[in-house]
């Protein structure tokens, strides 16, 4: 998981998750993360740094893992090297929406550097939460069938 913005209550569905299935959950950051004592979550504290963090995921994800993220150009370049990337709203990255993903962050950010103010994301809603909370089922429904 890329840990650093990632809403508390998106954090505690995953920890949940880790002891019932039960799935490694790795949380990356670059900053000491308090985490459950459990054998399945663990934490990595990387080193400050723009994209430390994201390189990070990078280098340890493998072929078929799931990764929490938010940040596009990461989700981007896991579902290119064989990952599956979720996002904290419950959207699952996938090769036909990533592309589409990437046009909009690169043109808000255009609008952005020219001095127009796009705001930013809401906050985590239920709705949202519930929607994470399912596909994450699903998900990990599907991971444990395959193995």
């Amino acid at each position: 998981m890329d840990a650093d913005a990632c809403p508390k209550v998106i954090k505690e569905i995953l920890y949940r998750a880790a002891d019932r299935v039960p799935v490694m959950v790795v949380l990356v950051a670059n900053q000491p993360l308090q985490v459950p004592r459990s054998p399945y979550i663990h934490s990595v504290q990387v080193p400050s740094g723009y994209d430390v963090a994201d390189h990070h995921i990078v280098a340890k994800s493998t072929p078929g893992d799931l990764v929490v993220t938010a940040d596009i150009p990461l989700a981007a370049e896991l579902i290119g090297q064989g990952c599956m990337a979720l996002n904290p709203r419950g959207e699952l990255y996938d090769k036909e929406n990533i592309r589409q993903r990437l046009n909009m962050r690169d043109f808000f950010d255009s609008l952005r550097s020219s001095g127009i103010h796009t705001g930013g994301p809401s906050s985590i809603s239920q709705s949202d939460r519930t929607a994470f909370a399912n596909q994450l089922d699903r998900l990990l429904s599907r991971l444990i069938h395959n193995k």
